[in-house]
């Protein structure tokens, strides 16, 4: 199923056809009760056949389904991070979508405008559906040939006025550190914020995500890596300070400088500034983007869709410091 942005449009004519792309989407037009995981629900005809109501008296599209085994009543949107939106489902599907699609990602300011939101339920949207974009907590460990390299998140130091300038002079840097694993099989990429580069904490970044006795690291000619490589089945070095970028057996750290390259664009020419509390989030939507960037459109957002269950996110969590 691939769609384009019309195409999407004219299958979401209303509430109740933007519940049942969900449906399509989540559970293949097979609906599991997110209460008990019961799989032999009911749904819920309205009494006048369309529209039913609401404990204030409204009319409301939403699809209600009964579960037979624990007897309780849940939507689409029940234990997901749609959970309790008063936004319509629709303006849902239609932001996901650009989430999905957009290479450069999307400004919440964009989608406040487009969509005609508040600043803040933009904001908050936009970071519910990152979560959903987070890899899942039981994926695999990487093996194999892995590929590691940091960068760092930031503005120049050269740039800044009076006295923040100091930190110029003074060497230091208080730009993020951003760590990424690439696996050189699958393509797939794992990649956090750290609080600074030290030996410890890329053994903790790298240990975390990748089986030991059957990853080959990859990496750079940072003099970190060989106390983390005795950890390893090997370790392969490309020296760039000796003009050395790709060996002739292959060997090369390309892949990571790739994600940077496209990471840094992205929070430069569209959000601007990223504070370090939330990086993480949008350091894992241009990971799973650039993961599953053979996909089509319409196939990311499957996968979106499909990791939204058992993610719902209150306001507090991405205002909580």
């Amino acid at each position: 199923m691939g769609l384009s942005v019309l195409q999407l449009a004219d299958r979401l004519r209303n509430e109740a056809d933007a519940y049942k792309f969900l449906e399509e989407l989540r559970w293949n037009n097979q609906p599991v009760c997110p209460h008990c995981g019961a799989a032999d629900p009911y749904f819920l005809t309205p009494k006048n056949g369309t529209d039913r109501k609401t404990r204030t008296g409204s009319e409301s599209q939403r699809r209600v389904w009964k579960c037979r085994a624990c007897r309780k009543q849940f939507s689409v949107l029940t234990g997901t991070i749609f959970h309790g939106t008063k936004i319509p489902v629709r303006t849902w599907c239609m932001v996901v979508f650009e989430m999905a699609s957009s290479k450069n990602g999307v400004a919440a300011k964009e989608i406040e405008r487009k969509y005609d939101l508040t600043a803040k339920t933009a904001w908050y949207m936009m970071h519910r559906i990152r979560e959903a974009m987070r890899r899942e907590p039981m994926a695999g460990l990487l093996k194999g040939e892995v590929v590691v390299d940091e960068t760092y998140i930031g503005g120049k130091p050269s740039n800044r006025h009076g006295h923040k300038l100091r930190t110029r002079l003074q060497g230091v840097t208080d730009k993020t550190p951003v760590v990424a694993l690439i696996s050189r099989d699958t393509g797939e990429i794992r990649a956090k914020a750290v609080t600074n580069v030290t030996a410890e904490n890329l053994h903790a970044a790298i240990s975390g995500e990748v089986e030991p006795k059957l990853t080959i690291l990859h990496t750079d000619g940072n003099f970190r890596y060989p106390r983390i490589a005795r950890y390893y089945a090997g370790h392969e070095v490309v020296d760039h300070q000796a003009g050395e970028y790709v060996r002739r057996d292959g060997v090369s750290t390309n892949k990571a400088e790739n994600f940077f390259s496209q990471l840094k664009r992205s929070l430069d020419g569209t959000h601007h500034h990223v504070s370090a509390q939330r990086l993480n989030r949008y350091v894992d939507k241009f990971a799973f983007r650039h993961t599953y960037c053979d996909d089509t459109d319409t196939e990311r957002m499957v996968r979106i869709i499909g990791r939204t269950t058992g993610r719902r996110m209150t306001y507090k969590r991405p205002t909580d410091r």
